[in-house]
């Protein structure tokens, strides 16, 4: 790998007087109906269409994707004495004066991204919508930033890579996001401003950026940076989610995140768009925008709708060799599991420094779809139901919980429901397939009193035959008919007797 000539750079982009577009943000939040205000931002309504959605493609991919080493915080361990990245970069391409992270970038090439093939990939694993990193803490934005010389639109691939799967996302009837992660490269390559190294030179300080200490807080030029990026986000490609990771929990960053959410709900209220900004732990006031938990879940039902996201592989975010992936039936057990109590599933994808997804990766995709192709009715626009769960398997809750998979068993299983114009449904599925053929619902059984409405029909999903089943105190009993086996098990579809009629009280005549 050559490192870049710097004389062949473009020039360094001036960001220092920002009052100009500040005052025009201002501007924006005056006109309303949003204020930056908490008390006004709680008046947020999470839309429909991501409330039915339930199902979303999340995409890390950008330079760190090149040394394809560990995971996606490559750019800052490689300048930590004493980390496995530290050690492999000095083996693999010498020391980090010689060799730093901005090298990388012309091996960044994605000479083989087809974003329309992507988004037919997408589509075909049941996703609603679309959420890329238009950039990572490495500051190398993936879309064309009018703010940093240090773009994939005029570095490396030399092309907008974040705006053309947009395009083609749209294209394929899907709703398109974007993810910034920009506010930890406040301190994200400070290991390289210990030792001597490329982080140190002064060419390239408007890539390494600040490099300060995580004890610090981020003064107001780079939070005005931090601010300006992503609105230019959001004026140049309309995303309809904006999902943040974490650090803007952090106390410097709360007044410019009350603007940032006053100016994104204004600018979709032009648009007429109903928009989704996802948050961690608490950057953001309850109900002024859509809680997610990384790599978790939620212990029961929650009464506002949030976000599970989490990834194919437990070892990285983005390509690596030798990821440590998960299976189909971990896959969609996650999203049962998520969406039954009250919640989205994002799940992320890496792509490689070409432009190519893993076969390995496409493989867990097309899965996911067809069990979705056969079992989306119980997903897709569902609520929960009474309760999200029954069975033995105890499951842990939180963020970052995924590190292995629960063993579920056939008395393991979710409950959704709907109600549309054709009637009430309960849906039970099952986390295993039953080994003697019956699947035995103890949550359904008459004596709970939890289904409080009679039974008209019992269906499977994915089979037109009819279904034996019967009913007691202890259970609902159903025995499957024949059917193509898929990951997970089978699902049980309740039609209930629509409600009777209440009969009118005569108050009018004495």
């Amino acid at each position: 790998m050559a490192p870049p000539d710097p004389a062949s750079l473009p020039p360094v982009v001036d960001v220092s007087d920002n009052s100009e577009a500040l005052a025009a943000v201002e501007e924006v939040i005056a006109r309303g109906p949003f204020h930056d205000s908490w008390e006004s931002l709680r008046s947020y309504e999470t839309p429909l269409w991501y409330r039915d959605a339930k199902f979303g493609i999340f995409l890390h991919w950008g330079v760190f994707s090149v040394p394809a080493f560990a995971n996606e915080w490559y750019s800052r361990n490689m300048y930590l004495e004493g980390s496995a990245e530290f050690q492999h970069h000095i083996e693999t391409y010498g020391a980090q004066r010689d060799f730093g992270y901005k090298d990388f970038i012309p091996s960044f090439t994605m000479e083989n991204f087809r974003p329309d093939e992507w988004a037919a990939l997408f589509r075909r694993a049941g996703a609603q919508f679309v959420v890329p990193v238009a950039e990572h803490h490495d500051g190398f934005a993936m879309y064309d930033t009018g703010r940093s010389r240090w773009s994939a639109a005029q570095m490396g691939p030399e092309r907008d890579v974040f705006g053309d799967l947009g395009s083609a996302v749209g294209q394929a009837w899907m709703v398109f996001g974007a993810s910034t992660h920009r506010a930890e490269h406040w301190f994200f390559m400070n290991g390289g401003s210990r030792f001597e190294s490329d982080v140190l030179e002064p060419a390239y300080l408007d890539f390494y950026g600040p490099a300060q200490r995580e004890e610090t807080a981020p003064n107001e030029r780079f939070l005005e940076d931090w601010l300006l990026r992503c609105l230019e986000v959001i004026d140049l490609y309309r995303p309809q989610i904006l999902y943040f990771d974490w650090w803007i929990e952090t106390p410097a960053f709360e007044p410019y995140v009350r603007m940032l959410a006053a100016y994104y709900y204004n600018r979709a209220a032009e648009w007429g768009r109903g928009v989704v900004i996802n948050y961690k732990w608490k950057a953001f006031a309850e109900g002024s925008a859509v809680y997610d938990i990384e790599r978790g879940s939620m212990g029961g039902i929650r009464p506002e709708a949030w976000q599970n996201d989490t990834s194919v592989s437990r070892s990285s975010w983005s390509w690596v060799e030798d990821h440590d992936y998960k299976n189909v039936d971990d896959l969609i057990a996650e999203l049962i599991d998520t969406v039954s109590k009250n919640g989205n599933l994002m799940l992320n994808v890496g792509p490689k420094p070409d432009g190519t997804i893993a076969a390995e990766e496409q493989a867990l995709l097309e899965g996911v779809g067809q069990w979705l192709a056969r079992n989306g009715e119980a997903i897709y626009g569902t609520r929960p139901w009474t309760i999200p769960a029954e069975g033995p398997t105890e499951l842990v809750v939180g963020s970052f919980v995924d590190a292995a998979s629960p063993e579920y068993t056939s008395e393991d299983m979710r409950f959704t429901t709907r109600s549309d114009v054709t009637g009430d449904y309960v849906y039970a599925t099952l986390l295993t397939e039953p080994g003697d053929g019956v699947a035995r619902i103890r949550s359904f059984g008459s004596g709970l009193s939890l289904l409080n409405r009679p039974i008209q029909e019992v269906t499977v999903l994915g089979t037109k035959a009819p279904v034996e089943w019967s009913r007691s105190t202890g259970s609902l009993d159903v025995v499957l008919p024949d059917r193509h086996p898929l990951p997970c098990g089978p699902v049980i579809k309740l039609f209930l007797e629509p409600e009777p009629p209440r009969p009118r009280t005569d108050f009018l005549h004495g």
